[in-house]
């Protein structure tokens, strides 16, 4: 024999549901806020059961409503700054690179 649904009917959501999400994500709710968002909840749940039963067979999937496009330029290869003269500018330099001070007490 099947264990008893202890949910109630779609669209009905008790007060020790509330209690039982709210236990899942670890916060404690007063009796008064657990009326409040029993409610709350139930409403969000009709909600997204009014939205799965739409027939969305001929809206094509997306991942964003409106196009993309890429407006970053192309990569091009160019000439850039002279390293050496670069570090020649540096205040501090060490192994070829610009020293700087540590953060926060890092070993190096």
């Amino acid at each position: 024999m099947p264990p008893p649904d202890r949910h109630p009917p779609a669209g009905r959501l008790t007060r020790q549901d509330a209690a039982d999400v709210a236990r899942l994500a670890r916060i404690d709710l007063t009796d008064e806020e657990l009326d409040m968002y029993s409610v709350q909840l139930a409403a969000v749940l009709e909600h997204a059961a009014q939205v799965a039963a739409l027939d969305t067979a001929a809206v094509a999937p997306t991942a964003h409503p409106m196009p993309l496009r890429n407006v970053l330029r192309d990569d091009v290869v160019r000439p850039s700054l002279d390293r050496a003269e670069v570090l020649a500018q540096a205040p501090s330099v060490e192994d070829d690179r610009f020293r700087v001070p540590r953060i926060l007490g890092e070993a190096p």
